[in-house]
């Protein structure tokens, strides 16, 4: 991969946006990444941002400590946390006088013929005045996500959709890790990895590396080739889109 100009999905999964003490979101972790994506975007490169962390940012206001098990609970935290993540990314990318636009979608309006050639219409569109879309599932009135995949399989959905060039998933661990421990730089074939992954997840996420390589099985199927990596650490990003050696790369085996 170049430098060249490319479209790309970044998915910010909730294990790096909320706190560890479990206080809400964690706004030194969003100004960090957003600072890194607006640098993308500065040097000609189309971000989409597919982000969780509105069911942790609505934990305080229903008097939560966790992440709930109840599905109505659930959606109430979320419903109540979207409108305080969306004001958080507005304010960051203000900063690098980026604006952003809120995208809740579903599975079914990507799987719909009609519902998602609209979507990627609009996602052009934003792109093309160089707004950067902050996408989500509409977790308030939708469930798959909240029960399943942390936006994991919506942030590749998303990558089909957009044609991206590139879907890069953060999360809280270096990538993935084999049995030694040690980080697997490059996977060409995702199903010979598959046992290496566990499903451990945080206390404020669902999306464990299961999900994950289900999400990368089905981007590099569609010829975009994707990365996990630590979000946590700084400049992960920049390098990452630079091609360095960070995190697990998993090349793609389709056609686009």
């Amino acid at each position: 991969m170049t430098e060249k100009s490319r479209r790309i999905v970044l998915k910010f999964g909730s294990g790096i946006l909320a706190r560890r003490d479990g206080r809400g979101l964690d706004t030194r972790q969003f100004a960090g990444l957003t600072a890194q994506v607006a640098q993308l975007v500065a040097r000609g490169h189309e971000c989409l941002v597919v982000t969780s962390g509105a069911v942790a940012a609505g934990l305080g206001v229903l008097g939560l400590k966790e992440r709930p098990a109840d599905l109505a609970s659930l959606q109430a935290c979320a419903a109540v946390g979207q409108s305080k993540l969306m004001q958080i990314y507005e304010e960051m990318f203000a900063r690098h006088g980026l604006h952003v636009a809120q995208l809740l979608v579903t599975h079914g309006d990507i799987d719909s013929r009609m519902r998602g050639a609209n979507v990627k219409l609009t996602l052009d569109r934003l792109l093309a005045s160089k707004i950067v879309p902050i996408i989500n599932e509409n977790d308030s009135v939708a469930v798959e996500e909240l029960k399943l995949g942390d936006n994991d399989r919506l942030s590749a959905e998303v990558a089909m959709l957009a044609r991206a060039d590139l879907l890069i998933l953060l999360t809280s661990v270096d990538g993935l890790l084999d049995a030694r421990g040690e980080i697997v730089p490059l996977v060409e074939d995702v199903d010979s990895v598959a046992k290496l992954a566990n499903d451990s997840r945080g206390k404020f996420s669902v999306g464990g590396m299961v999900s994950k390589l289900q999400a990368v099985k089905i981007a590099v199927a569609a010829g975009i080739p994707t990365v996990i990596a630590n979000g946590r650490k700084p400049a992960q990003i920049a390098a990452v889109v630079a091609d360095k050696k960070t995190g697990t790369r998993f090349t793609a085996n389709g056609q686009k």
